[in-house]
């Protein structure tokens, strides 16, 4: 397929051989994309089942021909939020191996008409399920703009972002914003170019501009920490959950979840005595983050900002 030839799933290596499926395993892929993750994680698991999610139709199609129509993938239109619908749909309750690559795919990125790129000039849709309501020109030209430049900075950490939110204003005074090209010039003129650090790369001035957005029109880091619940939920005790994250606002959400669920008390340090009652659910099996070789990153930019996080569900302890 020609859209393979340009599919390069991130952490591929890794993050089979720490999911680590057994041959007759049920594999949850909540974010199947193209299909690259799947079809390896398909060759382990002679005598299994994987159920590939994806909110975007256009991936889905990219997945069923990266798959070739094999009987033991189940695909589903469904947002991660509602891997537990999903589940019971097809009569499943519980999972051995669950995955999630979070974030913008590469189909999505290289497509002008979705909207998520500045490289390309297109329409401010960035919706990654194109029958929502939500664009991101509705955010820009409909918001408030405090609730507007709250948003940018919550989901981007961009210090100017009342700068950035009121000069929007202004500009949507005249005219809406149509484009992707319109917002990333007015993102340079607040910004500037600043030079990247020593070891750095160059990084746009509107990069963060545009992941805020994306985030908020998707509801991203939302459905992730509701997600990681339900995804721990339906792990078969033994059973393995493998998130990779592109930004620390993801992975921050990802490693305090982990984290919380991976010991037996969650007590404020200055009470005395236990009182919560939480039990260790998961136990890390990534104490620090799994990244990208330098070769993978030669051949694959995007996985430079890749980190890949494993966790093993334990056996229940019983009072």
């Amino acid at each position: 397929m020609k859209a393979d030839a340009v599919h390069l799933p991130v952490l591929l290596r890794e993050t089979v051989e720490w999911l680590s499926p057994p041959p007759d395993g049920i594999v949850l892929d909540c974010t199947v994309g193209m299909g690259g993750h799947s079809a390896e994680l398909l060759k382990h698991i002679p005598r299994g089942r994987l159920v590939g999610l994806d909110q975007d139709v256009e991936a889905l199609q990219h997945a069923g021909l990266a798959l070739q129509g094999d009987p033991r993938v189940t695909l589903v239109k469904a947002n991660f939020a509602d891997l537990l619908k999903v589940l019971k749909d097809n009569s499943l309750s519980e999972v051995d191996s669950v995955l999630m690559d979070i974030g913008v795919s590469s189909l999505q990125l290289d497509s002008p008409l979705r909207g998520f790129s500045f490289q390309q000039n297109g329409p401010l849709d960035m919706r990654m399920d194109s029958s929502a309501p939500l664009t991101a020109a509705d955010v820009v030209n409909t918001y408030p703009e405090e609730k507007l430049a709250n948003v940018i900075y919550e989901y981007s950490e961009e210090r100017k972002s009342r700068q950035i939110a009121n000069a929007i204003a202004r500009h949507r005074e005249q005219k809406p914003f149509e484009t992707t090209e319109e917002l990333a010039l007015l993102a340079k003129k607040v910004l500037g170019s600043p030079k990247p650090k020593k070891g750095e790369s160059f990084k746009h001035p509107a990069t963060r501009l545009f992941q805020a957005l994306r985030i908020e029109v998707n509801q991203e880091l939302e459905v992730l920490k509701s997600a990681l619940q339900d995804a721990l939920s339906i792990l078969k005790p033994g059973g393995r959950l493998a998130v990779i994250t592109f930004h620390s606002l993801e992975d921050r959400i990802v490693k305090q979840y982990f984290k919380s669920e991976s010991v037996d008390c969650i007590c404020p340090p200055r009470i005395p005595q236990c009182v919560c009652g939480h039990k260790a659910s998961i136990e890390l099996l990534t104490r620090k983050p799994v990244e990208a070789t330098e070769e993978e990153i030669q051949q694959n930019p995007r996985s430079r900002s890749a980190k890949l996080r494993v966790v093993q569900k334990v056996e229940a302890k019983h009072v």
